[in-house]
Formats: C-alpha cells, structure tokens, sequence
C-alpha cells in the first residue's frame, strides 16, 4: 500500500487518490468511482495519510499511521477490527491490542475510530494486503 498517494479531504467521503496539485488546489480521485474532482485549498483541508502519526508512550513519542495498520493486518485473523461505532471500552481494548503503548490521555476515542473507519475502508477495497504493506515499510 502505497500512502504517499493518499488524502483524507475535509467534505469529501472516505480515502481520496492524488490525481495532480495545482496552485489553488489538488485535483483528487475517488477510490471506489474514479471520479476526479477539483478541492480548493480556500474550501478544503487536506491530511495526507503517510504524515499523520499517532501519539506512544515510547521514546519516539509517536509511530507512523502505516505501522499501526500493518499491525492492525497482522492481528486480523485472532482479533477482527472493531467497529467504529463500538462502545467507547470495546474501541479503546481493541485498540490497546493493536498498539498497546499508544498514549491513552493524547490519543483520543475519535481519533481510534478514524483510524478503524480508514482501515476499514482500505481494506473492504484491497489495498492493504501483507506483501504491499510489508513493502511500503522497507523504503
């Protein structure tokens, strides 16, 4: 899986692919329709998903997203993924088996459940499978 490619768009659904940038913009395409939509940067924030982080109580202070979901494939088959609308213990449970150093005064319920709603939707689409994710962290 490669996340150098991949956006979370404020007031656009899901996961989007970046088709191009421009100035005032980035053009950005749908991963279920394909659909190429211009986001202006006056209007929209844009996340890319290699630079969001989350908070450990280890020395490096935080991990990179892709190592969270690399060990959230790894654990799929003896602890399925939660639901991200799952009680507030069950996130936070399920969540400490994924990550169990993560910081749990920083790291927040809404945070668990974006990163449980962005698994979901990479995974219900294919594109994390062990051989991409595994190759991702070797660069």
């Amino acid at each position: 899986m490669n996340l150098k490619d991949l956006v979370v768009v404020t007031g656009f659904p899901g996961i989007q692919r970046i088709a191009a940038n421009r100035n005032n913009g980035m053009l950005v395409e749908d991963l279920d329709t394909g659909k190429v939509r211009f986001a202006p940067v006056r209007k929209h924030q844009f996340s890319p998903l290699e630079s969001i982080s989350v908070f450990t109580d280890g020395e490096d202070d935080s991990v990179q997203i892709r190592v969270v979901f690399q060990s959230m494939l790894d654990k799929i088959a003896d602890t399925p993924v939660a639901a991200a609308d799952a009680k507030t213990d069950e996130l936070r449970a399920y969540f400490a088996t994924v990550l169990p150093n993560h910081d749990r005064e920083r790291v927040h319920i809404s945070d668990i459940k974006k990163i449980v709603r962005w698994f979901q939707f990479l995974h219900d689409r294919g594109y994390t499978t062990m051989e991409e994710v595994a190759g991702d962290e070797e660069e």
